[in-house]
């Protein structure tokens, strides 16, 4: 880390499980809790080698690698789908791994992409449902870096609550959009929170206990 560089302050989040008591039958019970803190984190290109033989890490630290253990990508695709909307993988030139497109209600993810990077796509592009299909495309459009700023925070927040730790990727994509302005990132605070408590409960929501049985006489 070079001397004198400043942090980016992101949002982070992790479940919490403690033990409460019911009011209705005085027994405790176990209860699942989001809890969401600003976190500093900071990009690659803040850092200088410390090995400069070794070569630049930046370029192979990018992108995720690995399996969707938590099976994100399908719990993510089943939310959306639930929504009315299709999710499709398909092969996508350039540089962008996943789109939205609000018209035709379809999210796109590259099918190059590896499980991990995919579970990761399909978060931030939840989030960009979530905030921005309803918007204005001039909207996007014209804010496109608060916008992306904001989905990607999202995908971060809840990556890491599902076991997926995306910061390899995450940080310096934030970084990129909101240029490391301090007032752009606080400024996408609230929508930030709102989408990744929304995402977070549909994604954890747990599954209802099954009804007991009485034994027959």
């Amino acid at each position: 880390m070079r001397k004198g560089e400043r942090g980016i302050r992101i949002f982070g989040g992790r479940d919490v499980r403690e033990t409460v008591e019911n009011p209705a039958t005085g027994k405790e019970e176990e209860q699942r809790r989001t809890v969401f803190f600003p976190v500093s984190v900071f990009d690659m290109g803040q850092t200088d080698l410390i090995d400069e033989e070794a070569g630049d890490p930046a370029d192979i630290a990018r992108a995720l690698t690995g399996e969707d253990v938590a099976g994100i990508y399908d719990a993510v695709s089943d939310y959306l789908t639930g929504k009315g909307w299709t999710v499709e993988r398909e092969a996508i030139a350039g540089a962008a791994h996943g789109y939205t497109d609000p018209e035709a209600r379809r999210v796109a993810i590259d099918a190059d992409l590896s499980p991990a990077q995919a579970a990761k796509t399909a978060l931030h592009e939840a989030a960009h449902v979530i905030l921005h299909a309803e918007e204005d495309h001039a909207e996007y459009v014209e804010h496109r870096g608060v916008k992306e700023t904001e989905a990607e925070s999202v995908a971060y927040i809840v990556a890491g609550i599902l076991g997926l730790d995306t910061t390899a990727y995450s940080v310096g994509y934030v970084a990129g959009w909101s240029k490391c302005d301090a007032d752009t990132i606080k400024a996408t605070a609230a929508n930030v929170l709102r989408a990744a408590h929304a995402l977070a409960d549909a994604l954890t929501e747990p599954e209802p206990a099954a009804e007991a049985v009485e034994p027959a006489a």
